[in-house]
């Protein structure tokens, strides 16, 4: 069996991550976050190349891919703390949708969402605000089991402040509008949960190897006793620590987005959040604490770890229901259910 990814795949992701390189580096995520946070033109490159429809069925306009190909191009929008309101849509809105295209309303939205035409942000009842509220032109919220399409114009906002500067977040207000239940079917939630831990983790995947890579650049030109700091051995030993850290989490967050169980969803989280708050920590030293400061941009990927480690599910939720599932009694663990088809 072949687990890599494919040719095709991994040139997308490259693609990306050139065009991330040139149009959200960090002097434009620095720009971005003393203007308004958000970069129009960006985004609508953004469309152009296909990435707002990426995984919206063909039939409504959208490449028609899946959370596979998604999870390349989430780590690649975390490597560079992008700002506009893309993987929470792509990664969890739309496969969500998706479920309803059969429907005339849910299909418009995403037609739009495939041109750049309208933008949707999703709320978990777990956490409570919600991301891009404010940009959004519908929201899904829920109501005990029920899951519902909300128009924009149906709710009032309270905007909070996030740790990252770059992160809009809003309390919301259901008011009475016109609204469309998508489903009440019970669980559905966990699964919507599911895929909104595979985006933070992919996400925290790349904001964790672009910590790495600052503080290594760093330490490759920073002089101390005439020699750069890179050179020494306690350095090299910290950096190469996260980067195996880093390298153990990469493959189960593949994995839970091939897979899309639970566990493996769990695991995935887990040794993310670990290793950003890792990487976070040593390129803080590596930096002699100066990437706490706003004049050094570690601090703009720190923050924003430090924020999507909190939502969709943070790690004692996910270490807590790791833990239920393999210490149960008819837990399905060892070699002939690790590669399991179900």
């Amino acid at each position: 069996m072949n687990f890599a990814f494919t040719e095709d795949q991994l040139l997308f992701r490259d693609t990306v991550r050139d065009f991330l390189a040139a149009e959200c580096a960090p002097a434009q995520v620095r720009e971005a976050a003393a203007g308004d946070g958000r970069s129009p033109a960006r985004f609508d490159k953004l469309v152009e190349m296909g990435l707002t429809g990426l995984t919206v069925p063909e039939a409504q306009g959208g490449l028609g891919l899946g959370l596979v190909d998604y999870v390349l191009i989430a780590e690649e929008a975390g490597r560079a703390a992008l700002p506009e309101l893309l993987v929470d849509q792509i990664g969890i809105a739309v496969p969500l949708l998706s479920r309803f295209a059969d429907r005339p309303e849910v299909a418009s939205v995403l037609e739009a969402v495939a041109t750049g035409a309208a933008k949707v942000a999703i709320g978990h009842p777990m956490d409570p605000f919600v991301a891009d509220a404010a940009g959004a032109d519908w929201l899904i919220l829920g109501k005990g089991d029920a899951v519902h399409l909300v128009p924009a114009a149906s709710v009032a906002l309270t905007a909070e402040t996030s740790v990252d500067p770059l992160r809009r977040i809003a309390g919301v207000e259901w008011l009475a509008g016109n609204d469309t239940v998508l489903s009440d079917a019970p669980g559905l939630w966990d699964e919507i949960l599911d895929l909104g831990a595979i985006a933070m983790a992919a996400q925290g995947l790349g904001l964790a190897q672009a910590m790495v890579d600052l503080a290594a650049e760093y330490a490759r030109t920073r002089q101390q006793f005439g020699k750069p700091i890179g050179s020494f051995q306690a350095v090299k030993h910290h950096l190469a620590t996260v980067q195996v850290a880093i390298e153990f989490a990469r493959a189960p967050v593949y994995k839970a987005a091939f897979t899309q169980r639970p566990r493996d969803v769990s695991h995935a989280r887990i040794a993310v959040i670990d290793a950003a708050a890792m990487a976070a920590r040593t390129a803080i030293q590596v930096f002699g604490a100066m990437g706490y400061t706003y004049e050094v941009d570690l601090h703009f990927f720190m923050k924003r770890a430090w924020a999507l480690a909190g939502v969709w599910g943070d790690r004692h939720y996910h270490l807590d229901r790791m833990a239920r599932m393999v210490l149960s009694d008819d837990a399905a663990i060892g070699a002939d259910a690790t590669f399991a088809d179900n």
